[in-house]
């Protein structure tokens, strides 16, 4: 059986002829990479109130890509100019979620916001805004389409860490990705293992230091499978610990 995968989608607004509509949209590519991964793809709209009840039913968990953070939820006092489209409404959504799952012990990944909220979630804190092109130390643009980089083309690759999932996953020390971010975790919440990194040394992922099933990555696979096959895998790996989770509990 297809196990089911919940996905969180990023708020918009929406403006037609009778009246201005906030829509949960999600990008295709998140649930066709979970679909052909075989897992059960389904949108999850902002409902913090029912997260238990969310998880009596969802397999494993997809916290998706999108705006910032309210940096009050990390501790920072003020907000960087460059922070942008904070959604309170989210923010306490994804935070009981990444809480929820990690507790629940139900498998969860996390992409691009998504690293940043389970970091948040569980302690840690973020960079509100990265240097980029000549103000990094790298040279690295971490914003790829602002120099014209395709979203499934690399714009850098990461050095991948230790004996870690992710390690596992991609078989080897470094491994070409694309980047759409200008915010990235600071401060590593407990519980949480770096397991990748860019060139000017940004965490760009991170495995749970439980057995349970916790993977999170700062770049967008979704937008790379296709072109790029091995970019499933993180995917395959959600769905597979989703699967055996399921098989636990059934033979109980």
């Amino acid at each position: 059986m297809r196990p089911i995968v919940g996905i969180t989608p990023s708020p918009s607004q929406d403006t037609q002829s009778h009246g201005v509509f906030t829509r949960y949209c999600l990008n295709e590519a998140y649930a066709a990479a979970v679909h052909a991964a075989g897992g059960v793809p389904i949108v999850l709209p902002p409902q913090s109130d029912a997260v238990d009840r969310l998880f009596d039913v969802l397999d494993g968990l997809l916290l998706s890509g999108g705006a910032d953070i309210d940096p009050r939820r990390y501790g920072d006092a003020e907000r960087h100019p460059e922070t942008y489209e904070v959604d309170p409404v989210r923010d306490e959504f994804e935070i009981a979620l990444a809480r929820g799952a990690v507790k629940r012990e139900v498998p969860l990944l996390g992409i691009c916001r998504g690293i940043q909220s389970i970091n948040v979630a569980l302690g840690g804190s973020l960079i509100q805004h990265l240097p980029a092109g000549d103000d990094n130390a790298a040279g690295l643009h971490h914003r790829q389409h602002e120099i014209g980089l395709a979203a499934d083309h690399p714009g850098h690759t990461v050095r991948l860490t230790g004996d870690s999932r992710l390690r596992n996953l991609f078989l080897g020390d470094e491994i070409p990705v694309n980047s759409f971010h200008h915010q990235a975790i600071d401060r590593l919440a407990p519980g949480l293992v770096a397991a990748a990194y860019a060139p000017d040394n940004t965490i760009e992922a991170v495995v749970g230091d439980g057995d349970s099933f916790l993977l999170a990555v700062q770049w967008h696979p979704e937008l790379m499978f296709r072109r790029h096959p091995e970019q499933l895998r993180p995917f395959a790996a959600l769905v597979e610990a989703a699967l055996l989770r399921t098989a636990l509990a059934s033979a109980v």
